[in-house]
Order: C-alpha cells, then sequence, then structure tokens
C-alpha cells in the first residue's frame, strides 16, 4: 500500500474516532438532560448532572459503567426507571446524537 492510501486510511479512522467520541459524548448529554428532569432535579441542576453522565462514561469501554452511574442514581431518587429503559433510551439518544452530530459537520 502506498504512503498516500496510507495516511487516507488512519486520517479517515482517525475522524471515525472522533466522530463516534462526539456522538458518544452527545448521546450521554441528552440521556443526562433527560434523566435530570425525570429525577426531579432543579433545572439549574440539570447540565451539571449531563457533565456527570458523561463522565462516567470514561471509566470504562461499553455501557456499563454509566448504566450503573445513572441506575444508583435512579435508585438513590426513588424514579421509576427500570435498567430497560436506560438501555432503550441510550438506543434513542444514539441515532439523535449521530443526526445532530452529522448536521453539525
Amino acid at each position: 500500500m502506498s504512503d498516500d492510501r496510507q495516511n487516507v486510511f488512519e486520517a479517515k479512522f482517525k475522524m471515525d474516532q472522533e466522530t463516534e467520541f462526539k456522538v458518544d459524548a452527545r448521546r450521554n448529554k441528552l440521556l443526562g438532560l433527560w434523566l435530570a428532569e425525570n429525577l426531579g432535579l432543579p433545572e439549574s441542576q440539570h447540565d451539571s448532572y449531563a457533565k456527570e453522565v458523561i463522565i462516567a462514561d470514561l471509566a470504562e469501554p461499553g455501557d456499563e459503567d454509566i448504566i450503573r452511574k445513572v441506575m444508583k442514581d435512579i435508585e438513590q431518587n426513588k424514579a421509576d426507571i427500570t435498567d430497560s429503559d436506560i438501555r432503550l433510551k441510550l438506543d434513542e439518544f444514539h441515532r439523535d446524537a449521530i443526526e445532530q452530530i452529522t448536521a453539525d459537520e
């Protein structure tokens, strides 16, 4: 493979990883904002809670770290939201995040 072609592949791979990171961060922000509202947090705390959710997802690969964090918060706030609800919202917000990120670029 020529150096030029290799550089193109590497650039595309890097861009894809950056886009994936942006999509995941946006998805997590959307989840955090939705959850803040459903946990009854004051509106002034919605953005900071969304940031907590984004940061929680950096603990380990996959979604289990974020799910553990939000399920703990749900339990503490005695909210009627299940693990399945969160997983469905993650899928929904992932689609929304892809649309938003691709529209921004």
